[in-house]
């Protein structure tokens, strides 16, 4: 596998202990090596483009999932899934939290008639400006996160990410184990959260007595925190990106709240970790975690600390099932041709798939969908509560 950086020093993976099964990765898909699909040919090296912020405010997310993406070409070029002599080459470009800069890199890949499919760009924002370049030229895109509308725009765009509003349900139990009615809402003026605010809050049966929206720039959360807590919610929900969840949670404590704090994925990754013990009680969905006791999920997690020496994120294991995907389309396919390639997404899509994420994973219009599972903030780091779907 080539990149276009090194980061660290590859660790080898042995195929007895840390790679994971092809049931694990590939699916239906039986053995884990040999040649392609019959009536096809493969090239030697088949050239994917990544492309993600590795700089910005996104760079948390970009780099874990090009981290999850790099092992899981590891394993299948080690493998030999394409073939004795086929190998997947993946090189990134820095979409350094710009969309101009993202939606070039991807006429980049679109001009470049060796590069075969591509990986977008976990930012929503960005990956808007990708699709509607990939879908007209017919270059395959997968990608992780990017949430919004206009994302997947045909049938050259696929999301290994769940929308959060699909396994936003999965926290129904906690809201009803705690008794509560009410609940007040912070919510930053992304598509994604806006979804949660409006729609997945409500769902889980709680009547919203006070919803604010804030900006993605916003320091001072004081005028709508007071304007939640003089409606005196049963609980709160803070609903912000990345470093403004610590923020958030720590004036919401200053002010004199101390109970359980509904959140959301973008507190995950370490985010919350400025505010210390006011992060104590926040509790999120997620699409994955690495304390998840699926096999798939923990032989995915055992591979990715043997090759980084460190806990995986969702990002990582999205990602992960992303590029094998993105294989087990190719070998379906028998060819690197763009729009074979296509056509073996759309084959590979129809069928249920274990992976890193858990076990029978589906598609739904060309988005992944999963359980869920619920975590909680200890003040330290983020614990598994329980996993849905059981």
């Amino acid at each position: 596998m080539r990149i276009s950086r090194t980061r660290l020093t590859v660790v080898a993976v042995s195929t007895a202990g840390l790679m994971l099964s092809v049931a694990a990765c590939g699916g239906g898909d039986s053995g884990g090596g040999g040649s392609a699909s019959s009536g096809g040919s493969l090239p030697a090296t088949i050239k994917i483009a990544g492309v993600e912020p590795e700089t910005g405010p996104a760079a948390f997310a970009g780099l874990s999932a090009e981290k999850g993406y790099e092992l899981a070409i590891k394993q299948i070029n080690e493998q030999k899934f394409l073939g004795d002599s086929t190998k997947l080459e993946v090189d990134f470009t820095d979409t350094k939290g710009e969309i101009p800069t993202a939606a070039s890199a991807i006429s980049t890949a679109i001009a470049d008639k060796s590069v075969a499919a591509a990986f977008g760009s976990v930012s929503s924002q960005e990956a808007v400006a990708q699709s509607p370049l990939a879908q007209k030229a017919g270059l395959p895109i997968i990608y992780t996160q990017a949430g919004s509308e206009g994302v997947v725009v045909g049938d050259y765009t696929y999301r290994a990410t769940p929308l959060m509003s699909t396994y936003y349900p999965v926290l129904k139990d906690y809201v009803e184990k705690n008794g509560w009615k009410t609940v007040g809402v912070i919510y930053t003026s992304t598509p994604t959260l806006e979804e949660v605010a409006k729609k997945s809050i409500p769902a889980l049966g709680l009547d919203v007595v006070a919803e604010v929206n804030t900006t993605p720039t916003t320091q001072d959360f004081a005028p709508a925190i007071s304007q939640v807590l003089a409606k005196k919610p049963d609980v709160v929900s803070i609903l912000q990106v990345g470093a403004s969840n610590p923020t958030a949670m720590t004036q919401l404590r200053q002010a004199g709240y101390t109970g359980p704090v509904l959140g959301n994925s973008g507190a995950s990754a370490g985010n919350l970790k400025p505010a210390g013990a006011a992060g104590e009680g926040m509790v999120w969905a997620v699409d994955f975690h690495r304390e998840q006791d699926i096999p798939s999920s923990q032989d995915f997690v055992k591979a990715y600390k043997a090759e980084y020496n460190e806990d995986p994120l969702n990002y990582a294991a999205e990602a992960f099932d992303a590029a094998w995907f993105l294989a087990r389309s190719i070998k379906d396919a028998g060819s690197a041709d763009r729009a074979k390639i296509k056509d073996g997404m759309a084959a590979v899509a129809k069928k249920p798939f274990t992976g890193a994420l858990g076990k029978d994973l589906a598609w739904k219009d060309q988005t992944i969908t999963v359980d869920g599972a619920a975590v909680q903030w200890d003040g330290t780091t983020d614990q598994l509560l329980y996993a849905g779907g059981k």
